[in-house]
């Protein structure tokens, strides 16, 4: 839309060549003369020259990589009602596919003044990822957090559940319950959280089972965050003789619920499952989800103090704050069967 300058002149009360000065950055225009043409631009639903945008105070950005698994809503509500509570107007982006990136997503909100961005499993998750882009943004003198992955490559300040603890949890509990063939399905190797969870797995295996090596390896299945990538590595796992799948997400969970249906083992007599993250609804599943719950109230609450204390000119060190799982025991983990069903 253009803008046109006799539109703008009337609205702010001024002259036509007023309007053009302002608009071209030129000097000699009053400042309550040229803040009344940008608040005509604004009235009139033009957008302000980028030159001439203010740097709100009040803007934080959020990064998130989509929004259909749940968890990532849930992120959201509680770290936009703590940034709402202190003053500051939250404001969401998200990636879709073949849609805009979190580079694009970033110069966004970058361009737009905010005061600082939180980003929730992003590329700083990616040990592939190039962490450049974050030391670009800390040139620009825009503060951030990361939630979910941590690089020592990048200094800010990060948020993560403790996830070998996480897998520590899930295997004891399946243990306990006579399980001796317990898998993991989890997303691709090259993020870390999946590499702290294969670490704590292992070690548990371990512990508890005395399994090293490639008979541990082999309990392990990588796929994708979704319920169908649940379906295809828990279907993996059962035909390698599991009898209880660990789920690095709860999405995937579902998915090893149906993987398992299919093959017309009943959950949890016959197959046992453990998702992760605890996300809303879950316990409402069919059976209601046994899961490890990933403190997001607590996580959220603390991204944003880190982040309001780096816009405030107190930056937290580069560190992460791990924040400890917990055990929701539902319906669908059980007894091993008697007899363990082959592949």
């Amino acid at each position: 839309m253009t803008a046109r300058l006799a539109d703008i002149a009337a609205q702010a009360g001024v002259s036509e060549a007023t309007v053009s000065r302002v608009l071209n950055g030129k000097p000699g225009v009053a400042a309550a003369t040229r803040e009344s043409v940008l608040t005509a631009l604004d009235l009139l639903g033009y957008e302000r020259p980028a030159r001439l945008r203010q740097r709100s105070a009040g803007l934080v950005g959020l990064i998130t990589p989509e929004l259909e698994n749940p968890i990532f809503p849930a992120f959201a509500q509680v770290i936009a009602q703590a940034l709402t509570r202190q003053g500051y107007t939250p404001v969401l982006a998200t990636q879709t596919p073949g849609g805009s990136t979190e580079d694009e997503l970033t110069e966004m909100l970058v361009e737009r003044g905010v005061s600082g961005i939180i980003f929730v499993s992003g590329l700083h998750a990616d040990t592939t990822a190039d962490t450049q882009r974050y030391e670009k943004l800390r040139g620009q003198g825009v503060p951030f957090v990361l939630i979910n992955g941590f690089s020592p490559r990048v200094r800010a300040p990060f948020i993560s559940p403790d996830d070998r603890a996480a897998m520590r949890l899930a295997v004891t509990h399946l243990v306990s319950l006579g399980h001796q063939r317990v898998g993991l399905a989890l997303g691709p190797a090259r993020f870390v959280p999946v590499q702290r969870k294969i670490e704590g797995f292992l070690h548990s295996l371990e512990e508890h089972l005395g399994l090293t090596g490639a008979d541990a390896d082999v309990l392990i299945q990588h796929s994708l965050y979704t319920l169908e990538g649940g379906q295809a590595a828990a279907t993996a796992l059962l035909e390698r003789g599991c009898t209880a799948v660990v789920c690095a997400s709860d999405m995937m969970a579902l998915g090893a619920i149906r993987a398992a249906r299919e093959r017309g083992r009943k959950v949890p007599a016959e197959v046992s499952v453990i998702g992760f993250d605890d996300s809303p609804l879950i316990a409402f599943t069919d059976p209601p989800l046994t899961t490890i719950r990933q403190p997001v109230h607590a996580m959220g609450q603390a991204a944003v103090r880190a982040l309001l204390e780096e816009i405030g000119g107190t930056p937290a060190p580069h560190s992460e704050f791990v924040f400890l799982p917990e055990l929701v025991v539902r319906g669908s983990t059980a007894a091993a069967p008697v007899q363990p069903a082959g592949g």
